[in-house]
């Protein structure tokens, strides 16, 4: 055996689901199997060099990174778990990539499965490090597993993931899932922390596929997948904010706790709510009505600044003026909303809800005019 299946096969979460299965020979072999398929390698140099090839894709975000310095210090100070809000297919190339522009190791990062079918899945396998998830899975041999696995793979690597589980599809930050925070906590490592991030863009690439599901039913294959964000990638522009938060000691958590588990998840998750950047196309989102004349609509921007501002949000534009000028030309290219006859008229009401919905989380109830 090699020092990862040794070590993994050593862990007590296994040797109890072992001992405790009528038939331990089929239940190794459950577990060696799942842990092949878990099994991933990063190949920095290479990784590093994606970057050139994906450049058509990569020269249409800009990337944005906030409050970097507290990437540094959780590094400098031991094991990382990074934590992130999860919007589109493009937030597994740019936040690793925002990380490493702060001079940040890279992680293994935690991506669902469906990512890793034909020559993409073995550049993920082999050279970014990625880690395939059976998302909804409730086989307890390959919940161990993984719990093992990533226990066992923090001695030597830090680890990114996206608690929500999958995207959001219909623009709001989701309620964590518990299963990894409780993997990284079985580590027992001393000193780790989890850095809470958050992602934001102007513009989601794949947001009109987004919206129109709203909910996630079913799981479509990548290569459909990725053919709809080339269809939608023509004309596209955008920020991409990527936020740091202060690192969360983890000594205080008890893996083996329900409520621990789901009290760290639940105050991670506040965290990126708090990080999440306030941009001026979800502000003019959550402002919009089906028809809207220009002074209407600033004064219900007005107001929604005004209950942002006041929450202490992560804002990225301050006034009315600033979100018409910088939101409606983007939203108006991409069908979204169209101005005619001095009135602004929404042509894409899916998408346009989906973009106010990010905001949710930040505005009170009665401030939530979408």
């Amino acid at each position: 055996m090699d020092d990862i299946t040794e070590a993994v096969l050593n862990r007590d979460e296994v040797a109890r689901y072992l001992a405790g299965n009528g038939d331990a020979a089929q239940a190794r072999a459950r577990i060696l199997e799942y842990l092949e398929e878990l099994r991933t390698t990063q190949r920095y140099e290479l990784y590093r060099a994606l970057e050139y090839p994906l450049y058509p894709i990569l020269r249409k975000i800009e990337r944005v990174g906030e409050q970097t310095e507290h990437a540094v210090q959780a590094t400098a100070q031991g094991r990382v778990v990074w934590a992130s809000n999860h919007r589109s297919h493009t937030d597994y190339l740019v936040e690793p990539l925002v990380l490493d522009d702060a001079g940040v190791r890279p992680p293994i990062i935690a991506a669902g499965i469906n990512l890793f079918g034909g020559p993409l899945g073995l550049i993920h396998k082999h050279v970014t490090g990625a880690l395939p998830i059976r998302r909804n899975t409730k086989d307890p041999a390959y919940l161990i597993t993984l719990k093992a696995y990533v226990g066992t793979l923090l001695h030597t690597h830090d680890l990114f993931f996206y608690p929500e589980g999958g995207r959001s599809y219909s623009g709001e930050l989701k309620n964590p899932k518990t299963g990894l925070f409780s993997a990284c906590l079985g580590a027992n490592l001393p000193g780790m922390s989890i850095v809470p991030v958050a992602i934001a863009y102007d513009l989601v690439l794949e947001d009109h596929v987004l919206a129109r599901q709203k909910v996630k039913r079913r799981q479509r294959a990548f290569s459909r997948e990725l053919a709809e964000m080339v269809r939608y990638a023509v004309g596209y522009r955008s920020r991409a904010f990527v936020t740091f938060g202060r690192p969360i000691a983890l000594d205080g958590y008890d893996g083996e706790s329900r409520r621990s588990v789901l009290d760290l998840a639940q105050r991670v998750q506040r965290e990126i709510g708090r990080q999440y950047k306030v941009l001026p196309t979800a502000v003019l989102a959550a402002a919009m009505r089906p028809s809207i004349e220009k002074a209407d609509l600033e004064s219900r921007i007005t107001a929604i600044l005004d209950t942002l501002g006041a929450t202490g949000a992560n804002m990225g534009v301050r006034t009315a003026r600033d979100v018409l000028a910088s939101a409606v030309e983007p939203l108006e290219t991409r069908g979204i909303i169209v101005l005619e006859q001095g009135r602004y008229r929404v042509r894409e009401r899916n998408v346009l809800r989906y973009y106010a919905r990010s905001l949710q989380h930040l505005l009170t109830p009665a401030g939530a005019t979408h």
